[in-house]
């Protein structure tokens, strides 16, 4: 995952940013554990905001930014896991 694309501000060129500590794969991975691991390193981001703001400008496709997740460009709560849903009610 690129910032270049961002307009990052000063404190970012001070501070290690979690997307350039962390493979960037994570950011774009097909495991909802990861995903969820992804959206946690986002939270104490410095930029996280302006990450956000940036991705829901450019319209990204998929991926973790801000702490969001995006698949076809629009913001989601989760990643669901492959395969198909359940047909039953799980028993809590």
């Amino acid at each position: 995952m690129s910032l270049s694309v961002l307009d990052i501000p000063e404190v970012a060129t001070e501070v290690q940013l979690p997307c350039r500590t962390f493979d960037p794969e994570l950011f774009f991975a097909e495991s909802p554990a990861d995903v969820e691991f992804a959206k946690t390193i986002c939270h104490d981001c410095p930029i996280r905001r302006e990450c956000l703001d940036g991705a829901l400008a450019r319209r990204e496709p998929w991926g973790v930014w801000g702490g969001e997740l995006f698949i076809a460009g629009v913001v989601v709560p989760r990643k669901r896991p492959r395969g198909r849903p359940r047909k039953n009610e799980v028993a809590a």
